[in-house]
């Protein structure tokens, strides 16, 4: 009979009976007893009271019993630690059992009850199961460690535990190495400063020999840890990869994705000339193929890390485009992940299988899957040029099908292509404009519009098609709301005298009649423009347009080599670092590829100045090694403890003259309102246009400086006082070398204030937070006066710009050359270095004594730079 029948009991007075069986002589009525206790503690049942009978039943040979006993304790012991101390003498007893399975029990067990009272009884014991001579009991013990690291860290470095740990990595069994590299790798992650895992060729060689013949999972461990080896040079790293590759036809395709994990980082150290490259790309290719063909959850993990893998090395699949073409019984979710690849492997030599391919699925009966389709037609035009003619033939066939939401996305994707390839294909217009009518979904709409305009001259009745979009105004999304104004206006400066009526009545509708500010402060600009400088408004308006590229959608390089290193883990199906969904992930170590062999620093960043560039223009990122380093390293980057917030930050929202000189004309010289008159312009047809004195005001006088970009404060720098010169802002700090963060700046001293005006940048694809700033020791003790204050989240592509208050208390040492200030920056990314020249003359006060420099005087100052052994001249 099977252990069912242990769950369906509903007796009363159940726990005084369990009591009663459990103090029973007999062995098999005590076994029967825990089993039931067992069955009630999966249930739900609270059995707690049922813990001191339970307890007595662990003095048995039986193993069986003694493992039921071992899970009851496991659940209990944390509401019922004064209890649980009874059972240590028996661990502590089991762990001298001659069968090492006891052995193992007892101190996996031990390390289970996660009760600080009893860790110091399992220190003793566990130091006897780390040296045991049963290798079963090693790798046991191994792991427990790391549970115990888990519960009182401080307890297991004083008992050298962690030494213990690594000495097992030369253990002679393989399953002991997996479990020490496993239990270090968990404890490593927690602590990233601690570097346990300190990995050298010997040790490599040692791990790779065990790889050979542990379990599938313990080959998982070796190999995550293999990844986050730094090879010496090319030849260790290629001779890693020789004996890591057979690892890729194993069966389980975690040991698959780990092993793919460890040759993709280390082929960034390989050059592409040798023979052995080329053979590695051919033998990635078949085991990510296999992965495909397993059931769908696991293909669609095998997708998105293949996602990651195409976007960094397309090469290795580039032969491969069948497998991901669609079955009919693919889920949704993996039919979206195999069109994304294809559009990725997309090129001259297969588009044609491609496109074939995708007018098939076009047809399917998925809807999401129909639109998806069309829209990688377009991706295929605008990536492979030599097939946009074909692609564009292929979206008017499907435009024929007068499917409804296959033509919305078929316009949608036309208008891209028209981006891409201007004056091309604007033969098609004519069929798109038949098709206006069956548009209702906001982006075909918007999509249809900005043909409309963009084409206005060649298509005659534009401003008849333009007008039906108009007459449901306000029941439009503010989407197409916004590209019908700007529509109109386009329109209006190409046929001036035919559409004076739809402009006006449309930029009244804007400004006057609707609630939301962005279409608003459009039509504004728009009405401003067109009173003012109606020439100004044809070069904004109908300015040439940059192409677009199909390179948009790709995972920004930094985060892709990040990810690269996360192959075959969350992170790498989520497309994001473990730092943006793991809680509490500070401590999380950002992992990066090795520079590729034979790459300098020089040739990587396109932000490098000039080699004839003064050295004031060419700061330089701080090297990995020097005397002045450690003392960087070491700092406190936390905010300092005195001083007020006073740094001023404001987000740049693109304060950019768009007009070229055009906006501060538009603010000035408006006593009688903003009425002007267009006719000045014969070629405007003497339009006039009278802003609606209600919303605003005649007597709006001309701005203190000028400009709409003072009016609404967008630059929101510092102002200079006059007195001292401040240089141009200059790059500090590339984005390339710091993960996407640029940081540009200057100096500044003004009303007897030094400050460092700063420009930060993110131009990575996460948000970046947790900003703190800190100076190395330095000439003149330049130090922040106030921790760098930045109140919001520096969102992707966003710029804000700071003043950070300085001054001259930090401590002194003697630079070279003398006014070299070395910096670190953090944020929740990670830490960054780089040093910087500051102009002398910040030092100096603006009142013209030369007896003193901020506060003491030459002969103080040059007593305290000598002490510094800086040879003092005059």
């Amino acid at each position: 009979m099977t252990d069912s029948k242990y769950f369906t009991t509903t007796k009363k007075g159940e726990i005084f009976e369990l009591k009663a069986e459990l103090n029973s002589d007999k062995k098999e009525k005590k076994k029967e007893a825990v089993k039931k206790v067992i069955a009630s503690m999966t249930v739900g049942k609270d059995v707690s009271a049922l813990f001191p009978d339970v307890v007595n039943c662990m003095q048995t040979d039986n193993l069986e019993l003694k493992k039921l006993v071992y899970l009851y304790l496991m659940n209990y012991a944390k509401s019922q630690p004064d209890m649980a101390i009874m059972a240590v003498n028996t661990f502590v007893k089991d762990c001298e059992d001659p069968n090492p399975l006891i052995r193992a029990l007892a101190v996996r067990t031990m390390g289970c009850i996660r009760v600080d009272k009893i860790t110091e009884y399992l220190c003793e014991p566990l130091r006897k199961c780390l040296k045991d001579e049963d290798p079963y009991v090693r790798k046991t013990a191994a792991v427990c460690v790391a549970k115990l690291h888990d519960i009182n860290a401080q307890l297991v470095e004083d008992q050298g535990f962690l030494d213990t740990l690594k000495d097992l990595i030369s253990d002679s069994n393989p399953m002991v190495v997996a479990n020490a590299v496993a239990a270090l790798s968990e404890i490593a992650e927690s602590h990233p400063s601690s570097n346990l895992l300190d990995l050298n060729p010997q040790s490599i060689n040692k791990l790779l020999t065990a790889l050979n013949e542990c379990t599938e999972w313990g080959q998982i461990f070796i190999l995550d840890c293999l990844a986050n080896y730094m090879p010496k040079d090319d030849r260790e790293a290629q001779s890693i990869c020789e004996r890591v590759t057979p690892r890729l036809s194993h069966a389980n395709s975690a040991v698959v994705l780990s092993a793919v994990k460890v040759l993709m980082k280390f082929m960034e150290m390989l050059s592409k000339d040798l023979d052995y490259y080329g053979t590695l790309l051919k033998k990635l290719a078949p085991p990510l193929v296999t992965l495909l063909s397993a059931e769908p959850e696991l293909q669609y993990v095998a997708l998105r890390n293949i996602n990651l893998i195409v976007q960094k090395r397309p090469e290795i699949l580039k032969h491969e485009m069948k497998v991901f073409f669609v079955k009919y019984n693919d889920p949704i979710y993996v039919k979206l992940e195999k069109l994304d690849i294809m559009i990725r492997l997309a090129s001259q030599a297969n588009i044609a299988q491609v496109l074939a391919e995708l007018k098939e699925y076009a047809t399917e009966v998925d809807v999401d899957f129909v639109r998806k389709a069309v829209r990688a037609i377009g991706r295929c035009a605008i990536k492979v040029e030599q097939s946009a003619e074909r692609c564009v033939s292929t979206l008017l066939d499907l435009i024929q099908t007068k499917v409804n939401y296959v033509v919305q996305e078929a316009i949608v994707v036309i208008k891209d292509i028209f981006r891409k390839y201007p004056n091309k294909y604007e033969s098609v217009i004519a069929t798109l404009c038949e098709n206006l009518d069956s548009l209702d979904e906001p982006e075909a709409r918007a999509a249809m519009i900005w043909i409309v305009g963009e084409y206005a001259e060649r298509i005659d009745n534009a401003d008849e098609l333009l007008e039906s979009f108009l007459e449901g105004f306000h029941d439009e999304s503010t989407q197409v709301q916004l590209q019908l104004l700007t529509a109109i206006v386009k329109l209006f400066l190409k046929k001036p005298t035919e559409t004076q009526e739809l402009v006006q009545q449309v930029l009244s509708l804007a400004t006057q009649d609707s609630d939301n500010p962005d279409l608003r402060d459009r039509g504004y600009i728009y009405w401003r423009l067109l009173s003012t400088d109606p020439v100004a408004a044809k070069e904004v308006v109908l300015a040439e347009k940059p192409l677009i590229s199909e390179e948009t959608d790709l995972i920004e390089p930094t985060l892709l080599d990040e990810l690269i290193c996360y192959i075959g883990t969350l992170a790498s199906v989520y497309h994001k670092p473990p730092s943006a969904f793991v809680e509490g992930s500070r401590g999380i170590v950002h992992k990066s590829l090795p520079p590729r062999t034979g790459s300098s620093e020089s040739a990587e960043s396109p932000d490098a100045a000039p080699s004839g560039a003064p050295p004031s223009e060419q700061p330089a990122v701080i090297p990995t090694q020097g005397d002045l380093l450690g003392d960087l390293l070491n700092l406190d980057l936390g905010p300092p403890v005195s001083g007020p917030p006073v740094a001023t930050s404001s987000v740049q929202m693109g304060a950019v003259d768009l007009l070229g000189g055009g906006l501060d004309s538009l603010m000035g010289d408006e006593s009688e309102g903003l009425r002007s008159d267009v006719g000045g312009s014969p070629a405007m047809g003497g339009t006039s246009f009278t802003a609606p004195s209600a919303v605003m005001p005649a007597n709006l006088g001309p701005p203190p400086s000028g400009g709409l970009g003072d009016l609404f404060d967008l630059a929101g720098g510092v102002g200079t006082l006059s007195g001292s010169h401040v240089a141009p802002k200059t790059v500090w700090l590339p984005a390339m070398k710091a993960k996407g963060l640029e940081i540009s700046g200057t100096f500044s001293r003004q009303v007897g204030a030094i400050s460092m005006d700063l420009l930060l940048t993110n131009k990575a694809l996460q948000v970046m937070s947790d900003f703190a700033i800190q100076f190395n020791r330095n000439s003149f003790g330049l130090a922040p006066a106030a921790p760098l204050q930045i109140h919001a989240p520096l969102a992707p592509n966003q710029t804000v710009e700071i003043s950070l208050p300085l001054n001259t208390v930090g401590s002194v040492m003697k630079m070279d050359p003398l006014n070299n200030l070395q910096v670190a920056v953090k944020n929740n990314i990670d830490v960054f270095y780089f040093s910087t020249l500051y102009p002398l003359h910040i030092l100096f006060v603006e009142d013209g004594k030369m007896g003193e420099l901020m506060g003491f005087s030459i002969l103080d100052l040059r007593e305290r730079v000598t002490r510094q052994g800086v040879v003092w001249v005059g």
